[in-house]
């Protein structure tokens, strides 16, 4: 899941990392590595969408305000697998009263699905210097 843009705290969110409800899976960016996402795992994320028409947003926390985290970054590095972490915009997160859209449930799993069919093709065209 992704912090969703609440229309009576818009300040809180970057001006262009604005997830919204209803308008597909959330690409979470952290510089300081609380999210396991990379540029080439969000681009290998966002080219499946791309080819499978899928709308994609991207969230990066503001410098100014506190950031949580996910399990991805221990998982990723336990692994060694490439990871993105991603999710539906949702309000209230660990609220009794969660709340997300239903259409972006229909997008995760449709790009979920993408993923798995695509990922190889893309993977193997890919060419990332190290």
């Amino acid at each position: 899941m992704a912090h969703g843009v609440h229309p009576n705290f818009v300040d809180k969110h970057e001006e262009h990392h604005r997830p919204v409800m209803q308008k597909g899976l959330v690409i979470k960016h952290n510089a300081n590595q609380r999210y396991a996402t990379s540029g080439v795992t969000a681009f290998l994320f966002k080219e499946v969408g791309k080819i499978h028409n899928l709308p994609i947003q991207e969230y990066v926390v503001r410098n100014d305000m506190g950031c949580g985290s996910t399990i991805g970054p221990i998982l990723a590095s336990g692994v060694g697998i490439r990871t993105v972490d991603c999710g539906i915009a949702q309000l209230s997160m660990h609220s009794v009263r969660e709340i997300c859209g239903k259409e972006d449930i229909d997008y995760a799993y449709q790009h979920f699905k993408a993923f798995y069919q695509t990922f190889s093709n893309i993977d193997r065209k890919l060419n990332v210097d190290l």
